[in-house]
């Protein structure tokens, strides 16, 4: 049997709803259909993608490999599509998880708006290490902190000093630089989907001493500012998001985080080389 898109786009559906039951109401079939699709999916390409029980779904090692690159096809499908359809005004989607292009987002939007009229620049938030390029949601990215995905291709545009991210009243907020030792002890909102502190930047013997998980931007403020937990981040979060029960404190001794554009080696967006020289050109 051959794969068809029908094939992908059911998968990614299970995928992102981890229930047979939520992908085939997304996709207005029948829960039979779905099952029946999705195995026709692995028997054909060898592999089991999906484990389920009575009461649980989850993707296996294969499927979470396999998930991107479907996406990635189905991606390039949809995109192909609507090129053919509208041969002009193409958009370029530019993702972030985060914060953007900081204090250049308008300075690089507006610009770009007045040199190429032609093809609308598209700013997406996207709470994804990649800020959805890896998965075909985008065409390029503006990403911080290293990035090691295969089939990526970054270039730095600039750096960015950390700042801690207090609440307004704690008693630290009032001074007016903070060492990494000062928040030692403290609770840290670490976002591991797409944000760029760990508890390596500490020392081992010095590190504070417990973390919450949160997923994105809004949810890390929340923490610090609801009481439960300190933060850091960079100076572009400061500037993008302020907040008045939020306090904003440079820290000396934190090494400054890479801001890169990235996008997918291969065939991409014709427009790619020219936001790359308008990102350096604004943010460089």
């Amino acid at each position: 049997m051959s794969i068809e898109l029908r094939h992908f786009r059911c998968f990614l559906a299970i995928a992102d709803t981890l229930s047979v039951t939520r992908a085939a109401e997304r996709l207005h079939l029948t829960q039979p259909a779905v099952s029946r699709t999705l195995r026709q999916l692995e028997e054909t390409l060898g592999t089991r993608l999906v484990e389920r029980t009575t009461h649980h779904l989850a993707l296996t090692p294969d499927g979470l490999a396999f998930r991107d690159q479907a996406a990635l096809a189905v991606s390039a499908f949809d995109r192909a599509l609507a090129h053919g359809r509208h041969r002009t005004g193409w958009p370029l989607r530019l993702g972030h998880a985060w914060s953007a292009a900081g204090a250049d987002t308008t300075t690089l939007l507006r610009r770009w708006h007045e040199e190429h009229p032609d093809t609308p620049l598209e700013l997406l938030r996207i709470d994804d290490r990649t800020a959805g390029l890896a998965r075909g949601d985008v065409d390029a990215a503006l990403l911080r902190g290293e990035v090691h995905v295969p089939g990526l291709v970054t270039e730095q545009l600039t750096t960015e000093p950390r700042v801690a991210g207090l609440p307004a009243d704690d008693p630290l907020a009032a001074r007016p630089a903070l060492s990494l030792a000062d928040l030692a002890h403290r609770t840290l909102a670490l976002n591991t989907v797409s944000g760029t502190t760990t508890l390596d930047l500490w020392p081992p013997d010095a590190r504070p001493s417990a973390t919450i998980t949160i997923g994105n931007t809004d949810d890390w403020i929340a923490a610090i500012t609801g009481g439960r937990a300190i933060g850091v981040t960079t100076s572009a979060t400061a500037g993008m998001h302020p907040h008045p029960a939020m306090a904003y404190v440079p820290l000396t001794d934190a090494p400054p985080v890479p801001v890169v554009l990235a996008w997918r080696d291969g065939p991409g967006h014709p427009r790619i080389p020219d936001l790359v020289t308008l990102a350096h050109e604004v943010l460089g």
